[in-house]
């Protein structure tokens, strides 16, 4: 009898339906040749959502991502949306779904795939064999702490306000995950703060020096203020393997680390906690190429990658995943944001059908 699990597929906005098409392809082959029966449910979600029902995370789509094993998303927003009400912004819906869903840890690696160390803007050295995961605080913050909004005040001036808050345990259970997926790798955590004017960072670390004493004492903990981090990761990215942080420094440094790879289109993303996990590329939904065949693809199908490796306990098919990538890159192939010169140039369909094709030779 086949393994079978329902995937709740959201598209989203701009090239989040090209990079998902190619994704589902891949999943598709994934599923003929391990023979497994897979239910991939569709629903709109972000501005596609706000289109169909008024609301960028229609009920329909929550109670399909809370019912599914895994949840796949392509990318929202949009500038069509930018004037509406701000609780109705297609990118409400990634927060709807991260506090519904329970995603308190997000996972982002950022890694420099060989044939793609010219492409960064660092010299090859600093990069070369660069491999980070960024783990990044998701449910809490000052994404969502309150107070907050704008007032007017007397006299008519404005007022915003976002509030940073962390309780204990939602710093234990971060910290807990940056260690055990550390001692999978190489035993390193970076915990990054700003605890020198931030009282809420300043607990951050304390907790996080508490919990690798009691539990984590065999990996190594050291401590460094965000803007220290920032640069660091371009001077010398490889002193860095786990960065555990919160979930604003977390945003601005995984994408920062995410160009010392060349592209923001190469790398994928898993956000855990609750039963559900959902996975998706790092990148946005670049309206400006939507529609043009010229997408990146890659990020999409890494998500696929680590799909099966944290939600469907199939760690070689994540494997498989990235050494096709490798060999294809290797081949000479790419689209147009990580294209150089001497290289082919291809688009977001071909790409994917190039993954397909080394995939069902490889599994």
């Amino acid at each position: 009898m086949s393994q079978e699990y329902t995937i709740a597929v959201l598209p989203g906005d701009g090239i989040g339906p090209e990079v998902t098409a190619e994704a589902v392809k891949v999943l598709r082959v994934v599923e003929t040749r391990l023979g497994l029966k897979l239910n991939l449910n569709e629903k709109p979600v972000g501005g596609a959502g706000y289109e169909a029902t008024g609301h960028p995370l229609p009920g329909e789509t929550l109670e399909a991502a809370k019912e599914a094993d895994a949840v796949l998303l392509g990318a929202v927003g949009g500038p069509q949306w930018e004037t509406i009400d701000f609780s109705l912004r297609p990118e409400r819906a990634l927060l709807g779904l991260r506090s519904e869903l329970n995603l308190f840890a997000n996972l982002r690696p950022a890694k420099v795939f060989r044939a793609l160390t010219e492409a960064s803007t660092l010299k090859p050295e600093v990069v070369e064999g660069l491999d980070i995961l960024v783990v990044r605080e998701l449910t809490g913050g000052i994404y969502f702490g309150e107070p907050r909004g704008v007032v007017t005040l007397q006299g008519g001036e404005r007022r915003g306000t976002n509030t940073l808050v962390y309780t204990e345990s939602e710093i234990v259970r971060i910290a807990k995950v940056a260690f055990d997926v550390a001692l999978k790798r190489n035993k390193k955590v970076c915990s990054v703060d700003k605890a020198n004017v931030l009282e809420a960072t300043g607990l951050w670390r304390e907790v996080v020096t508490d919990l690798h004493k009691k539990e984590f004492s065999g990996v190594e903990l050291s401590h460094m203020y965000v803007d220290n981090a920032a640069m660091q990761l371009v001077r010398n990215p490889k002193q860095f393997d786990v960065i555990v942080t919160t979930n604003m420094f977390g945003d601005i440094l995984s994408d920062e680390a995410s160009m010392l790879t060349g592209s923001i289109g190469m790398l994928p993303s898993a956000s855990l906690g609750g039963k559900t996990a959902m996975y998706e590329p790092i990148h946005g939904s670049a309206p400006d190429i939507a529609g043009k065949d010229m997408a990146n693809p890659l990020a999409t199908i890494l998500s696929v990658g680590m799909m099966f490796k944290y939600s469907l306990d199939r760690e070689d098919v994540n494997t498989a995943l990235e050494n096709v990538v490798e060999s294809i890159l290797e081949a000479g192939y790419r689209t147009k944001d990580i294209m150089s010169k001497g290289m082919k140039e291809v688009g977001c369909k071909e790409m994917g059908d190039l993954v397909v094709q080394a995939l069902e030779k490889k599994l």
